[in-house]
């Protein structure tokens, strides 16, 4: 196979796996050495990408953020995974910002939705529903303000 075949090749995968979906450079990158293409090809057909504005980190973030904070997942949980998908502590942060003042009442929604309006006045009941909400990816700074 020829150099300018396995750059086709390569660019016809990357195309196709970012016609279903939105993917990091980072995600891009190992779907493609997963499937055997070369390194150095796959880094020259991102790159190209990047520059046609095809393949953006950037773009990937804000996506992923408003998906999984309309999944009610909160900005802790996120940041972690963004930082597994290969997108920087402050690309993520930023994105992350322009959320910021939604979080307090999502996180309400979250808690109400499983279990009800009312705020338990029983301490083991505030633990249990603290601890479903900071394995949502809520901050416990943030949890204990909602039960005060």
């Amino acid at each position: 196979m020829s150099v300018s075949d396995e750059h086709g090749d390569v660019r016809a995968k990357a195309l196709d796996l970012l016609a279903r979906r939105e993917h990091s450079t980072r995600e891009l990158r190992d779907k493609l050495k997963s499937r055997g293409f070369d390194s150095d090809a796959i880094d020259a057909i991102l790159a190209g990408l990047a520059a046609e504005r095809l393949l953006s980190d950037r773009r990937f973030t804000e996506s992923y953020v408003n998906c999984r904070r309309n999944a009610g997942v909160g900005p802790l949980k996120i940041r972690l995974e963004l930082q597994q998908r290969g997108i920087g502590a402050e690309l993520a942060d930023e994105m992350l910002a322009a959320e910021d003042g939604d979080w307090d009442e999502m996180m309400a929604r979250q808690r109400a939705r499983r279990f009800g309006e009312a705020i338990p006045a029983d301490y083991r009941e505030q633990m249990k529903q603290a601890r479903f909400l900071q394995n949502r990816g809520f901050s416990p700074d943030r949890v204990m303000r909602l039960f005060r």
